[in-house]
């Protein structure tokens, strides 16, 4: 009997082993057809009390120190294509990212009551 039942389970192994492992495209449902009905990424992150915080200390940033740190951190622009870009030199750049980041990190240390 036992051997009978080693038969069995290894033709039982062999047959799985031996089926598609990949799901057919049909089986699938298309992206479209799958609905997200929760927020998308950017109404999340401008939800929190952090992202809100750190919006309302880039305001207080002049324009160029502004942009420069949008264009380095959310398009990921190194400082030599960012003074290429803004046909600044690379110093002048450094510096509004320097300057730039310092007034942001004071300002959410003085929101969050930070030392």
């Amino acid at each position: 009997m036992s051997w009978m039942v080693t038969i069995v389970r290894n033709g039982a192994l062999t047959a799985l082993q031996r089926r598609p492992r990949e799901i057919a495209s049909e089986d699938v449902p298309a992206v479209a057809d799958v609905a997200d009905t929760g927020p998308d990424p950017l109404e999340q992150a401008m939800r929190s009390s952090a992202t809100r915080a750190l919006f309302e200390c880039l305001k207080g940033l002049d324009e160029t120190q502004r942009k420069s740190i949008l264009l380095a951190y959310y398009e990921g622009l190194t400082h030599v294509e960012l003074a290429a870009r803004l046909s600044t030199p690379l110093g002048t750049v450094k510096s509004w990212i320097r300057r730039g980041l310092v007034h942001l990190k004071d300002c959410l240390e003085g929101r969050h009551g930070s030392p």
